[in-house]
């Protein structure tokens, strides 16, 4: 696995770290890997950084067959489990959930010490983003995570959709009015919770409103190389903004033709 070294841990360090091929006969370490997709250390009191990581086609599909998995690679999901393992909470959309049948994060003792450290539970939290709370809360995911997982939805769900999160061990978390979900709302809503270090896999309907509400702080992408064709849908969905935003090029590794970039909002 080639690998392009360099920190990437503070708002003003806005190098970019690019390797063109060299070859490394060697996977990156997970210590390389936790310094390389560090979150930013503001001064002053944390603020929420929610980062995105997400993968897609060379023609622009971020699934294929309704699934992220066929298009992913070893190295993909080696920075995937790395991107969890630094997080508080991971943010996913309910249908996303429903289709790549998510499971509670789990704990790794690769990491242990350094969440530990940070002041981190043993696992991310996984916080499901629901209006309609039509969700099966008899999975693993509600049932048995390490850490309680929490259901984000609008103050007017249904109160038996509610009471069936409550009752298999989710956390509800009102953070839109009536029957949707205000981004922003969300993010300060998990602030409060303590959890500030914040990453979403999507899907593409969550990603395109966290979009559109200004509320991404920075995209980890990786370009498989790969063509499906098809209808598959693109990285991030919903209507277009009226301005698009400009993010700035972090870092970019390459393993095998897959491209690795991290992207800041400018």
């Amino acid at each position: 696995m080639a690998h392009a070294p360099g920190g990437t841990g503070g708002h003003a360090d806005h190098d970019v770290h690019v390797d063109h091929g060299a070859h490394v006969d060697r996977e990156w370490s997970l210590a390389e890997l936790s310094a390389a997709y560090a979150y930013p250390e503001p001064p002053g009191a944390p603020r929420p950084w929610l980062r995105a990581n997400m993968v897609s086609t060379l023609d622009g599909a971020a699934q294929h067959e309704g699934r992220s998995q066929p298009i992913s690679s070893a190295a993909d999901m080696r920075i995937f489990g790395t991107l969890r393992a630094l997080a508080d909470v991971i943010v996913v959309g309910a249908e996303t959930v429903r289709q790549e049948g998510y499971r509670p994060a789990r704990a790794r003792a690769e990491f242990a010490g350094a969440r530990e450290a940070a002041g981190q539970g043993p696992a991310p939290a996984i916080a499901v983003v629901s209006a309609s709370l039509d969700l099966d809360f008899s999975l693993p995911l509600f049932t048995s995570p390490l850490v309680p997982t929490l259901v984000l939805t609008g103050s007017a769900a249904a109160p038996d959709r509610v009471a069936a999160a409550e009752k298999a061990g989710a956390r509800v978390v009102i953070a839109g009015e009536g029957g949707g979900v205000d981004p922003a709302r969300a993010v300060r809503a998990l602030a409060g919770l303590g959890h500030t270090r914040l990453l979403t896999e999507g899907g593409p309907r969550l990603l395109g409103q966290l979009v559109a509400a200004e509320v991404l702080d920075e995209l980890c992408l990786t370009l498989s190389p790969m063509l499906t064709a098809g209808g598959a849908q693109r990285i991030a969905g919903g209507p277009p903004v009226a301005v698009p935003h400009r993010f700035e090029l972090v870092s970019l590794l390459e393993d095998a033709g897959f491209l690795f970039g991290r992207y800041r909002r400018s």
